[in-house]
């Protein structure tokens, strides 16, 4: 029979100090993504039938290229910050768990980076 409390039970487990660091970045990156996507939206709804020219003269202005890149930053941190959450949550396993964690750091940096290379590409011609 074990004489000790459930408080003692927990203590020395691991501290819970950086998943409020995990929530709220999680929290904020879904405040930026509402007005971001909203602005999204509705410019894709005013290209739509647009040509390859007025589609690059969209991303080229500053303030839409600097919008888009804003908003691809948020999607993938907020992704990669609720897939994390889903894995830790879900998997069982440590090796197959942190390997999936691995890899879904890295496609969201590698998928981030070409994305906002691409834009920055765009722009810049």
């Amino acid at each position: 029979m074990n004489m000790r409390s459930p408080l003692s039970r927990a203590r020395g487990l691991g501290s819970a100090k950086s998943g409020t660091d995990h929530w709220w970045m999680q929290r904020l990156t879904a405040l930026a993504l509402i007005p971001l996507v909203i602005w999204f939206v509705v410019s894709m709804i005013i290209v739509t039938g647009a040509d390859h020219a007025a589609a690059v003269e969209f991303i080229s202005s500053p303030i839409n290229s600097v919008l888009l890149i804003l908003l691809i930053v948020a999607t993938f941190i907020h992704g990669q910050l609720g897939l994390t959450v889903v894995i830790e949550d879900y998997i069982h396993t440590r090796w197959l768990e942190v390997g999936l964690i691995i890899a879904v750091k890295g496609a969201a940096i590698f998928l981030g980076v070409a994305s906002v290379y691409a834009v920055i590409a765009i722009a810049l011609n």
